[in-house]
């Protein structure tokens, strides 16, 4: 299940900010018609801090009835407390996900029993694997590979490891030699910054909100074929871009979906900020230099990811 291209998908809202139903499946028939790996979503482009209980059961019971087994479903659980994450997961499962994914949760005074505990408690009873994620830039909570190692040895339950904190390519590589034969799959996020020097360092693929899988999947596809000019000259391509929709926050990425025609408004929920029209000017840019004249609407071809700009 865990490798390839397994995107974050944003949740959609209408510009009164309820929740979009019909852009989330849109945007899930999408994803299934590109043929990723999976989708994960209520993660932290998913806005699952700014959903109640209700609307996350509801984003999550049309997930699966829209991917229909064609994408495993992977659902966002964290929670600061162990109770609230244990339930989320619970939930995900009763509701047909097929794994969850939980990142720690932050305490005054750092304590990895209690880290391993935490994780412990949210495996009890669950059937469906653990995707742990590793971004301190969200929780503020560092994993060193020995305590990652640790929790995969001691929780079967975890299936698979999402790297983000930086420098990634070190930590991969620090977590495999740490792993050793175990096979346990490494994905990473951050929009794919660190694309080819996660993948050289052993990275599965990508699990993250790129506005464009296809060209990570061309990035897989070329790396699994040991085709490292490839693999850098799609990155070059796309670097800018990258960057660019990499800013922190959620709006440059829902507008470009938005663009793509996969949701009908680019409203972040309040606090979060919507895009500016400057830099909805700059977006502009960016993509007529890395796309000239593609039809955003359509899936990218092979031609558009690999051809110069």
């Amino acid at each position: 299940m865990f490798q390839g291209v397994i995107p974050i998908l944003a949740t959609p809202f209408h510009d009164d900010e309820r929740v979009d139903l019909e852009s989330w499946q849109r945007l899930i028939e999408f994803m299934t018609r590109i043929e990723v790996n999976g989708i994960t979503i209520l993660g932290v482009l998913g806005e699952s801090n700014r959903l109640n209980d209700r609307e996350r059961e509801a984003l999550i019971g049309a997930a699966v009835s829209t991917a229909d087994g064609r994408a495993p479903v992977i659902v966002g659980s964290s929670h600061p407390g162990t109770h609230a994450a244990r339930d989320l997961a619970h939930m995900a499962q009763d509701l047909g996900a097929d794994a969850v994914m939980i990142a720690p949760s932050r305490e005054p005074v750092p304590n990895d029993d209690r880290i391993v505990e935490f994780y412990q408690r949210i495996a009890e009873g669950l059937t469906i694997p653990i995707v742990v994620q590793d971004h301190p830039a969200s929780t503020e909570v560092h994993l060193s590979a020995g305590l990652i190692v640790k929790l995969v040895r001691q929780i079967p339950a975890i299936g698979c490891l999402k790297e983000e904190a930086v420098p990634t390519a070190p930590k991969i590589r620090q977590l495999r030699e740490g792993l050793g034969d175990l096979t346990l799959p490494i994905l990473t996020g951050l929009g794919a910054l660190y694309a080819p020097f996660d993948l050289q360092a052993g990275s599965n693929g990508f699990n993250t909100g790129f506005a464009f899988p296809e060209v990570l999947q061309a990035l897989v596809e070329a790396a699994a074929a040991d085709d490292w000019p490839l693999v850098y000259r799609i990155y070059r391509r796309f670097a800018a871009l990258i960057v660019f929709e990499q800013q922190p926050g959620v709006a440059i990425r829902k507008e470009l979906l938005r663009r793509r025609g996969l949701i009908s408004s680019a409203r972040a929920r309040h606090p979060g900020a919507t895009i500016s029209p400057a830099l909805s000017r700059q977006l502009d840019a960016v993509v007529d230099l890395t796309l000239p004249g593609a039809d955003l609407s359509q899936p990218l071809t092979v031609e558009h990811i690999s051809a110069p700009a």
